[in-house]
């Protein structure tokens, strides 16, 4: 990811009418202080030069068309790359200048600080049951929700058709042993990386929660961490022994990231990976003949996908509850949530924009993300703790499935970590 540098973006309206049509904003009326003009602060993410479109312009376009339809209401709008998103938010709550709406990857601190409007501050009762659950409840803090699900995602396996074809693989594999089968078959007629393991810095929790909930594991519940659970354990181990041992990963997993893995899987060098529907318009670029399938359970079968997403929270500092609400009922309006999910090779985290890009025949081949999105299982990102012990793993988990790695020392050690933060700051760990 190319880290941009930071820089302020005030919209003004000259995106035109154009704009208006393509996102459809209702005129729901201001909400803004009667006898004047009210400038909403929006800090939110760059990312720079992805496999996705570039965000800005679905940004310009639909705030173009929210001070349409909202006179009273002006949107100062600021990007910072991605990858800083996290710490500039950061920075400005400690500096006590918070936006009025940020973009994250995490949020349960500032709402047990109390800093943040719940969801139904700012949302109808009708427009928060249009929510997919597991993405609404994945931003619960205490069983009330302050993030709010934007960009959102669940992987799915790619494979190489070509590759299989060469190697006598008639379709992708549906349990783990078909996997490990189809992987020594592509080793053998020369993939370099026959499944690309992402185990690197960047993204290895991801990768980790798809093994574990393929053999009936996961990082825990509403109630607390749950690392040390028996099919944690059997899933690190059999990616150790089946994939790593044997050579059909790629030289060094705990440095193969997301973003080598997208890369090697687009020149060809990759079998098969998990990876998100970002992928999809790339390969077309790039002429891979792809197809994806659900990530197979150990025993057979789909499991349930990893849910990914960044979250949008309100604060309340600066008192702008009705502005915000307007905001944000724009945002989520259909024909504006499915337009940013094109842009970038995300999904709408509502029911009702689902089915709208469901039946679009256009967009056929996001229908198997979509259609598995109600089954989606997270990270425990309404824990404060949770980002503490996701750097860890990352920092950990590739050595654990190498050589002499020990999967169940980690699993042991992640567990007594999260145990110590969740000692230590009670108050956000039921999220």
């Amino acid at each position: 990811m190319t880290a941009a540098v930071r820089r302020r973006v005030f919209l003004s309206r000259t995106a035109g009418t154009a704009g208006a049509a393509a996102f459809g904003l209702a005129g729901c009326g201001s909400g803004a202080s009667s006898g004047g003009t009210v400038r909403l602060s929006v800090l939110a993410a760059s990312y720079g030069d992805t496999v996705g479109s570039p965000i800005v312009d679905r940004w310009h376009e639909f705030i173009a068309a929210f001070e349409k339809k909202h006179a009273n209401i002006r949107i100062a709008l600021e990007l910072v790359p991605i990858e800083k998103i996290d710490r500039t938010l950061a920075d400005r709550v400690k500096a006590g200048r918070e936006p009025d709406i940020a973009q994250s990857y995490v949020f349960a601190d500032y709402a047990a600080a109390g800093r943040l409007y719940r969801a139904d501050d700012l949302f109808s009762l009708t427009a928060q049951a249009d929510f997919l659950t597991p993405f609404a409840r994945a931003g619960e803090l205490n069983f009330t929700e302050y993030g709010i699900p934007f960009l959102a995602s669940t992987p799915r396996l790619f494979y190489h058709k070509g590759h299989f074809a060469r190697a006598g693989l008639s379709g992708p594999p549906t349990s783990w042993s078909e996997l490990r089968a189809a992987a020594q078959a592509l080793k053998a007629v020369g993939v370099p990386i026959p499944y690309g393991l992402q185990f690197g810095p960047e993204a290895a929790e991801d990768e980790a929660l798809a093994w574990m909930l393929g053999a009936g594991g996961g990082y825990g519940g509403q109630t607390g961490y749950d690392f040390v659970r028996e099919p944690n354990a059997e899933a690190l181990l059999w990616v150790k022994e089946q994939l790593v041992a044997p050579g059909l990963v790629s030289t060094d997993p705990a440095r193969f990231s997301r973003t080598a893995a997208y890369a090697a899987f687009l020149k060809g060098e990759v079998g098969m990976m998990p990876a998100h529907p970002m992928l999809l318009k790339a390969a077309d670029r790039a002429g891979v003949p792809y197809g994806h399938t659900g990530f197979p359970m150990k025993g057979g079968g789909a499991a349930a996908p990893v849910g990914l997403s960044d979250w949008l929270m309100a604060f309340k500092r600066n008192g702008h509850r009705r502005e915000c609400a307007a905001f944000l009922a724009s945002l989520y309006s259909d024909r504006a949530a499915t337009r940013f999910a094109q842009g970038q090779g995300t999904l709408p985290v509502t029911v009702s924009a689902s089915r709208e890009l469901r039946s679009q025949p256009s967009q056929r081949a996001l229908w198997p993300f979509i259609d598995q999105m109600p089954k989606a299982e997270f990270h425990p990102v309404g824990k404060s703790s949770w980002p503490r012990i996701r750097d860890t793993l990352r920092r950990r988990i590739g050595a654990a499935v190498m050589p002499g790695g020990a999967p169940r020392a980690l699993l042991k050690s992640l567990q007594e970590e999260a145990e110590r933060a969740e000692a230590a700051h009670p108050e956000g760990g039921t999220g």
